[in-house]
């Protein structure tokens, strides 16, 4: 098996919940995928990165990050693991309210204005989040290249809408859920 299959493997063991939930769109589901079961694993965080950087591969980008919480490990393990293949890679994180002490910064990390990013999550249904790290990377003059997230519950539309290509490393359809 390669990382894209090991991966799915670690997802479909340990991130899939099932029983009523709401999501944070405000929708109700029977099961949840609890990806930061995975995107913290010793062993399926290294994954996470390689299969995310091989999904991007014929994207240009110099930094990665999203919206905390979901994206922060997506966007440490894709930054460990371009490390490991000798790729230069900065990682950011984007608060969900500015921080009122301190340096007052919504963008934690390295500087991303003028730079080419990626905007990641981990998993989205309407794009709310991913479409808000977005904005956010834009308003400092970020160049958004592209979304990607590592399950797709449906936000692809709402993406693309917006002007931006969409990946994502799983459908529904490929862990076995119906929505």
């Amino acid at each position: 098996m390669g990382d894209h299959d090991d991966l799915r493997k670690f997802i479909t063991d340990l991130a899939v919940v099932h029983g009523r939930v709401v999501l944070s769109s405000g929708r109700e589901a029977d099961w949840y995928a609890d990806l930061r079961r995975v995107t913290l694993h010793h062993a399926a965080a290294p994954l996470v990165g390689r299969v995310m950087l091989d999904l991007t591969a014929d994207w240009t980008y110099d930094a990665v990050g999203g919206l905390t919480l979901g994206a922060d490990p997506i966007a440490v393990s894709m930054l460990h693991a371009a490390s490991a293949a000798q790729r230069r890679l900065d990682a950011f994180v984007v608060r969900k309210a500015g921080k009122t002490h301190g340096l007052q910064r919504r963008i934690e990390g390295p500087e991303v204005g003028g730079r080419r990013v990626l905007a990641v999550e981990d998993t989205s249904t309407t794009g709310g989040s991913v479409l808000t790290a977005v904005e956010t990377l834009q308003e400092v003059g970020a160049e958004v290249v592209g979304v990607a997230v590592i399950v797709d519950r449906g936000a692809g539309d709402a993406v693309r809408a917006a002007g931006l290509p969409y990946r994502a490393a799983y459908t529904l359809a490929d862990l076995g859920l119906v929505a």
